[in-house]
């Protein structure tokens, strides 16, 4: 496949709103910064394609954490970084060690509900899926009082309380998946319209029922808030589950954790003498009053099998030619799912595109940094684990960080490379949040490409992958990618192919290096991240996040204390 000649980003553009070295972001005292311009070569099509070949191949078993795929994929990261010529970036060390506690649920019982009008019985992967964060031999949840709390959200800031008045401890608590508003076609409204917030994440939902008391904690599956069907939700949680390890065990975490399928959950409701639509919209109301589903028990139990590992990051480092205390990062994970649901007879999850693409673009990246030579600013290429556990491994290097966050400057996250062709658009995850939105304007005009609104802000991509861990400790990272105007075909053929892949591919055995079938958008993207990171290491500015950002003051914390 022909790539194009390497790319010249021509004029430098002034950036008043770009920060000095001191970290402020104040137009007013700063003087203008201007973006450097970079010079952009060859990038290897044949190192993309042979990384993403090795990494998603079923010798690999789909890169769990703590397997024998993962010591395969450690091992062969280590040695494509040595042969682009990274020096290991753990003080000597290829690697980072990040202690995980390995959690695979069996012999899981149904969820019957009691005391309604007719009991209710929900399967187990089919109906409803559970796990736990309490490292114990046995999860069970026996006569629970269940309560419906709209969509679970807890935000003073915001006047807003589902758990107003009510002790959950014991009880199983019922929540919504998304925000309250998230059928607004506007990015406007208390929890942001149709942009999710984090309050609208099932991490979230999770943590405040924790923080509540509660016993267990059952999200309502519905596949347009969800953003995804079923079978992502069945895959991702009925397998075996990592956890970051703690002093407590998990002790201060629900009992059990859970998705329950929208038509079951109706089914409960109805039995109880609720109707659950009547009671979903007015979850969408501020002053939303928790409903117990009086009489209603829950009842379920599952075994676990529990190992502590010791999974890896893998960390190589340029060394930065004038200032090479100071730090741009590369990151990409480098896990899957393992083995999972089989969809005749494969029960491999191969993650090609998500993520051995994004692994590979890291090799290819490093590649075309040390031929061009060192920049003037250190360049470290992060390869974390367990990110389909939770992120676990960036936000692990996050608050254990190799070279500190202070002097980190910013970077790029590269999840799920573009595998559809080339388009004209760019599309910001998180745009208007941070000074890096002018890097991304001139990196459009240097294709011709124009940036557009991010699609689908409902489905919170801005808080599903590694480089929210550094946001919330206050590092700015791009998160930007092609949109869905496709240069051959248009919006119509990107939407086509993005729900294909969602469909058929994301998080399944057939997300496999045979079914990418154009690489030219993953090259043409991959010249686009070469070229920020670039700007980035030849610049003596420090970049921040605009003022009211709700990572803002990490980050004027952090280069405060460096100074």
């Amino acid at each position: 496949m022909p790539i194009p000649p390497p790319l010249k980003v021509a004029g430098l553009a002034a950036l008043a709103l770009l920060a000095a070295c001191n970290g402020s972001a104040d137009p007013q005292k700063n003087a203008a910064t201007a973006i450097p311009d970079v010079e952009i070569p060859q990038l290897s099509l044949a190192t993309l394609q042979e990384v993403t070949r090795e990494l998603s191949s079923d010798a690999y078993e789909g890169r769990a954490p703590g397997t024998a795929g993962e010591e395969k994929t450690v091992a062969y990261i280590i040695k494509k970084y040595r042969e682009a010529g990274l020096q290991p970036g753990n003080n000597g060390r290829w690697t980072q060690d990040v202690p995980l506690v390995e959690i695979t649920a069996k012999n899981a019982t149904p969820l019957t509900f009691t005391g309604g009008k007719t009991p209710v019985t929900a399967q187990y992967a089919k109906d409803y899926v559970a796990f736990s964060y309490r490292v114990q031999p046995r999860t069970e949840v026996k006569d629970s009082d269940v309560v419906f709390v709209g969509y679970g959200i807890n935000a003073p800031e915001k006047g807003w309380n589902d758990y107003a008045g009510l002790d959950v401890k014991g009880k199983t608590v019922v929540v919504l998946v998304n925000d309250p508003d998230w059928e607004n076609r506007e990015t406007e409204g208390p929890f942001n319209g149709r942009a999710m917030t984090y309050y609208g994440r099932w991490s979230y939902k999770y943590e405040e029922a924790a923080r509540q008391g509660a016993a267990a904690v059952l999200i309502v599956h519905d596949t347009e808030p969800a953003a995804y069907g079923w079978n992502v939700v069945e895959s991702s949680n009925t397998g075996t589950q990592y956890l970051a390890e703690s002093k407590n065990g998990g002790a201060d975490q629900t009992i059990a954790n859970g998705w329950i399928q929208l038509a079951k959950a109706k089914e409960l409701f109805a039995s109880a003498g609720q109707d659950f639509d009547k009671l979903r919209e007015a979850a969408k109301q501020k002053g939303f009053k928790p409903v117990p589903l009086a009489g209603v028990k829950a009842s379920f139990a599952f075994d676990n099998d529990i190992a502590k590992k010791m999974s890896r990051n893998v960390i190589g480092v340029l060394p930065g030619a004038k200032r090479p205390d100071e730090y741009v990062l590369y990151t990409g994970h480098w896990d899957h799912l393992g083995r999972c649901t089989p969809v005749d007879g494969d029960d491999i999850c191969n993650g090609a595109v998500d993520n051995a693409s994004g692994i590979a673009g890291l090799v290819t990246l490093a590649k075309a940094f040390k031929q061009a030579g060192a920049p003037d600013r250190s360049i470290v290429f992060l390869a974390v684990t367990a990110e389909e556990s939770g992120l676990l491994g960036s936000k692990y290097y996050a608050e254990n960080p190799v070279f500190p966050l202070s002097q980190t400057v910013g970077g790029v996250n590269m999840d799920a490379l573009n595998a559809v062709g080339p388009a004209k658009d760019i599309v910001v995850v998180g745009a208007g949040k941070s000074e890096l939105d002018a890097y991304v304007e001139k990196l459009a005009r240097m294709e011709g490409r124009t940036v557009k609104p991010e699609p689908t802000p409902e489905k919170g991509f801005y808080y599903r992958s590694d480089h929210f861990s550094f946001a919330k400790l206050g590092v700015p990272m791009f998160n930007f990618g092609s949109g869905d105007d496709l240069v051959d075909g248009g919006v119509e053929a990107g939407q086509k192919a993005a729900e294909d892949y969602e469909k058929n591919r994301y998080h399944a055995p057939d997300d496999e290096y045979e079914a990418i079938t154009n690489w030219e958008g993953m090259m043409s993207d991959l010249r686009l991240y070469y070229a920020a990171g670039r700007m980035l290491a030849m610049t003596d500015a420090w970049p921040n996040w605009n003022e009211g950002d709700e990572f803002r003051a990490a980050r004027d914390k952090s280069r405060a204390a460096a100074k």
